[in-house]
């Protein structure tokens, strides 16, 4: 276990539990659900706590009611330098809540030292942490900025994160990024990504007495699935020791127009999760080939294939400083390291892509046994361990003046 020293341990002393758990139950019960396009009043929570403990606030809409906040923490009142910062990553929308909750979950319960509410594991419970480590922080003279950026729209379309990309960042270098969605405080070193493929066949109707006078959209649409499924079957034989392999999952499918008639329309509605070198618009491409390669789109059928939503996948290397750095830092806090792939997929992938910044997701929480799920709750305890985490990187990271 790498200990704290005595001066990191005054830092830690810092970190301020009711403030944790204050925050994350304001953001809690401020909803922000997407769809929906309401992660204002969320967003302003989150400001206010951070101008609240000290840090310069920068909030700018990505569109009306959706705004991205960056919070930064300069390192020090004259730092002696300014070199790369240490950048954490999180998002201000949550999923909608669904049925099977025991209690509102737009008001914020404790029970057991877990407290409970759509978004205490993903993420609001991370963001709370962000911010009480940089309160922690204030004061220490640091090498770089410790700078928090929330981004809109994460759960969907990543519109936030895109505007992010889209003005180059937030303007300086940064020796990494860590995510903090819920990953029960395990270092993840490698990330899936995502992309949607929407895909139209057109046919003719006819009368279902007489089907071969019609073109059955339905039936190429099956013929589609078929190559989805075979292809998905075929990369699970080749299996990526930290994240298995890119996955096929077709989850809507809506043709026809009655049970008497040869269907004149079918549209699929796909889910292709991607590996870090992975790109969604070839995949796309390729499956348009495939269709016409099967001759599905010929006499009277037609198909269109559309990318709608790409998110990329990232891998960091294991010996990377922040890997190294957040294991240390997981270690000194009592908890036991762990290093691993995550099958889900994040706006790190952006971060990394696009920003050129490696990347690491590490937060409390569960991603598989409480987020986007009914009575989602995340345990107290994980949420002061992970400040002590975030706070311990920066210090370690950016050195002390």
């Amino acid at each position: 276990m790498s200990h704290p020293t005595s001066a990191e341990q005054r830092v830690l002393e810092r970190i301020d539990e009711q403030l944790i758990i204050d925050l994350t139950c304001a953001l809690v019960q401020a909803p922000s659900v997407n769809p929906g396009g309401t992660e204002a009043d969320a967003v302003a929570v989150l400001a206010d706590a951070a101008r609240g403990v000290g840090l310069e606030v920068d909030v700018y809409d990505v569109s009306p009611q959706r705004p991205n906040l960056i919070a930064t923490y300069r390192g020090g009142p004259e730092p002696r330098s300014i070199g790369p910062g240490l950048m954490f990553l999180g998002h201000s929308d949550v999923v909608p809540t669904g049925p099977g909750w025991t209690g509102d979950p737009f008001v914020a319960r404790q029970l057991e030292q877990r407290i409970i509410g759509r978004g205490a594991a993903d993420m609001k419970g991370g963001l709370a942490a962000i911010i009480a480590a940089q309160a922690a922080l204030i004061g220490e003279n640091l090498s770089g900025p410790v700078q928090l950026v929330c981004t809109v729209d994460e759960e969907e379309r990543g519109t936030g994160v895109r505007e992010l990309v889209r003005r180059g960042g937030t303007g300086g270098g940064f020796l990494g990024c860590v995510v903090a969605e819920p990953t029960q405080l395990q270092t993840v070193i490698a990330c899936r990504g995502a992309s949607y493929i929407e895909v139209e066949v057109t046919g003719r109707a006819a009368h279902s007495g007489r089907p071969a006078d019609g073109r059955s959209a339905i039936d190429a649409a099956a013929r589609i699935i078929e190559i989805i499924r075979t292809d998905h079957d075929t990369m699970q034989q080749h299996l990526d020791p930290w994240l298995g392999a890119g996955t096929w999952n077709v989850g809507t499918i809506v043709g026809g127009q009655g049970i008497s008639a040869v269907a004149p329309s079918c549209s699929l509605g796909i889910d292709r999760r991607l590996m870090p070198d992975e790109d969604a618009e070839a995949i796309a491409a390729w499956l348009r080939t495939q269709v016409q390669a099967a001759g599905i789109d010929t006499d009277g059928i037609a198909v269109d294939v559309a990318m709608t939503m790409q998110m990329p996948g990232f891998r960091t290397d294991r010996d990377h400083p922040l890997v190294t750095a957040s294991m240390q830092a997981v270690s000194a806090v009592g908890v036991t390291p762990s290093v691993g792939g995550w099958t889900a997929a994040c706006d790190g992938g952006f971060v990394s892509r696009d920003l050129g910044i490696d990347c690491i997701v590490l937060g409390p929480g569960d991603i598989n046994t409480q987020a986007h799920q009914p009575d989602e709750s995340v345990a107290i305890t994980e949420l002061v361990a992970a400040a002590q985490i975030y706070a311990l990187l920066a210090l370690r990271l950016l050195g002390r003046g």
